[in-house]
């Protein structure tokens, strides 16, 4: 940088602009990412810790630390040479775009349908476009879904779901009120729905979901699928010194499901006990780096084919039960929340990817 530019910057910022490489490294990142939690008892005494949100620690032990940083994909390089000053400006290659995207559009369309209540400056337009940036970064760049291997036999039709991760960390990491899952359809030759598993629901419930019907139990990971109200759902489920399944991160304890899906070079039986993979997903030799692959065994007696099966991966940043469970408390914020949540619940999740095949 030439002095009369910084002496710009400086007369105008009081600020002496100066090249920092760390500004490129995962490293930095973390320093903000990276999060635990301390479970505390009824008197108020620490009893423990959770890995609360851990993404830079997923990727460490992934491919990915060796060919893509965590700006590579969330603050995506400009393709062409660009100025990035308005005065002495002179085009560049190699520059960011300050985006910053994430995953959670949920909170971004509550900022911006209660804007007035939320104090929220942005102009309604350029929220709307962050939405649609997250949505489609999300859609483009999270994950890919395929039908494999769909076969009629005995009166069953036997398919395999397989799930990839594109990304290099879990699908979904960070704030562990996020959930990704499958909605998977199996209709016969006339169109008739036989089979229907993990529908979202316009309140922000997942059909056949556990947990979202009692905050007790919670749905656990499988391997194959036969019923219709078995859901495979990828997602960190909390329980307290108790034992009992918890939203509450001052309480929460330990991990008793992690399921969410690995990133390419994720080894779960080396893993670190602040990434470990948790549940029945551990002993599962089809959760592996990358993905996973689920079997669905589906009842069609004697339906007409051909059968189509259809499956979808949805994404949800709040998941119903953690809104849910603030019903209880007696107080204006989480009051304001839960009336939010429940006004744009149809808007809280978003298809990721969609895949189909035919019998």
């Amino acid at each position: 940088i030439s002095k009369g530019h910084t002496t710009i910057m400086k007369s105008a910022s009081m600020f002496q602009p100066k090249e920092g490489k760390h500004i490129q490294s995962s490293e930095l990142c973390a320093t903000c990412h990276t999060l635990f939690t301390q479970a505390l008892d009824a008197q108020g005494k620490a009893i423990g810790e959770l890995p609360e949100q851990v993404p830079y620690q997923e990727w460490l032990h992934s491919d990915y630390k060796a060919t893509h940083s965590c700006q590579s994909c969330h603050m995506p390089v400009v393709k062409e040479e660009v100025p990035i000053t308005s005065v002495l400006g002179e085009p560049r290659a190699g520059f960011s775009r300050h985006t910053f995207v994430g995953g959670n559009f949920f909170m971004q369309r509550i900022l911006n349908r209660f804007r007035s209540d939320l104090s929220v400056t942005a102009p309604p337009q350029e929220m709307s476009a962050a939405v649609n940036r997250t949505i489609a970064h999300l859609q483009s760049e999270a994950a890919k879904v395929a039908v494999q291997n769909v076969d009629i036999r005995n009166g069953r039709l036997e398919a395999g779901i397989s799930v990839e991760n594109l990304g290099g960390h879990k699908l979904p990491t960070a704030y562990p009120s996020r959930r990704t899952w499958l909605h998977v359809t199996v209709r016969d030759g006339n169109g008739k729905a036989l089979f229907d598993s993990g529908a979202l629901n316009p309140n922000g419930s997942i059909q056949g979901n556990d947990n979202d019907g009692d905050a007790n139990r919670f749905e656990p990971h499988y391997a194959e699928i036969t019923r219709a109200d078995q859901v495979q759902i990828y997602e960190t489920v909390m329980v307290g010194s108790d034992g009992v399944v918890t939203t509450g991160l001052l309480t929460a304890l330990r991990y008793v499901k992690d399921n969410r899906l690995l990133p390419r070079g994720f080894d779960k039986r080396t893993a670190d006990k602040d990434v470990a993979v948790h549940g029945e997903a551990e002993g599962d030799g089809d959760f592996t780096a990358g993905g996973d692959l689920i079997r669905y065994s589906v009842a069609v007696g004697d339906a007409q084919g051909p059968f189509q099966v259809e499956a979808e991966l949805w994404y949800q940043p709040i998941a119903y039960r953690w809104a849910m469970n603030l019903k209880k408390y007696n107080a204006p914020e989480p009051k304001r929340f839960v009336g939010y949540y429940e006004e744009t619940a149809t808007g809280s999740a978003v298809m990721l990817a969609h895949a189909a095949a035919s019998r």
